[in-house]
């Protein structure tokens, strides 16, 4: 792992010490600062609420996707696109849409340029990891995460709120795959373009943050209709089920 520089180091020594804002203002800058001070907040007011209760048919979800550099942000992988539309219950709403290209400070592989069709040029002029983190975060508020294969995503959401601002995340995230594996067990494929074509669900831009969101909450869509046809109604109930598959 790359060590963090003295400067950063020292920001966080002081805030372990006693959260000196003027001291954390002054190496970060007052706007960074800021943001840090909002995404640790909205990671904060996480762990006060539990939405196992909540029915299912109400459920507050942000569909998320996230395009990256490579697969492991401990080698230096770097997250390059966010995307993430609402949902609530069944209802998807295609006009809460996020989405950001990230300026990731290093050069995006020509596999991965192919991939996504993000450009070194796209982020040139992107905002930073830092900025999109915190417009992320505030998109979400304390909303559930659902995405599909979600470790990947999850990870390099982890190593992100890790390194601008010393959190992991507390939002629960709920991953399609795993859903689809429990719904359809003997399936011999569980990769989104398959689901998606079994599930007619029109297939158009992949590798695409935004895009790739809004195609998994229209599948989430169709697995929530067969979980509620299953008198399974609540995140609890649902997360019981999965823990045994």
């Amino acid at each position: 792992m790359k060590e963090e520089p003295k400067g950063v180091g020292r920001m966080w020594n002081l805030y372990k010490m006693g959260g000196f804002t003027p001291a954390i203002a002054s190496m970060l800058g007052s706007q960074n600062a800021q943001q840090m001070a909002f995404i640790r907040s909205i990671n904060k007011e996480q762990r006060k609420q539990s939405l196992l209760d909540m029915p299912l048919r109400e459920l507050d979800i942000v569909v998320f996707d996230l395009e990256t550099t490579g697969f492991y942000p401990s080698n230096g992988d770097e997250i390059i696109s966010f995307g993430a539309v609402h949902m609530k219950g069944l209802e998807l709403n295609e006009s809460r849409q996020f989405y950001s290209l990230v300026n990731p400070k290093r050069r995006i592989p020509r596999q991965i340029i192919e991939l996504t069709g993000i450009t070194n040029e796209m982020v040139q002029d992107a905002p930073d990891l830092m900025q999109v983190l915190h417009d992320f975060m505030e998109f979400l508020g304390r909303r559930l995460l659902l995405a599909h294969a979600a470790g990947h995503d999850k990870q390099f959401l982890n190593a992100a709120l890790w390194r601008t601002s010393k959190i992991s995340l507390n939002h629960r995230v709920l991953d399609t795959m795993l859903v689809a594996k429990w719904l359809e067990p003997k399936r011999a494929s569980y990769a989104l373009d398959d689901l998606l074509e079994d599930f007619g669900i029109p297939i158009t831009e992949r590798h695409h943050a935004l895009q790739d969101s809004l195609m998994t909450a229209k599948l989430w869509q169709q697995f929530l209709i067969r979980i509620l046809d299953r008198n399974i109604t609540t995140l609890g109930d649902l997360y019981a089920y999965l823990s045994k598959h």
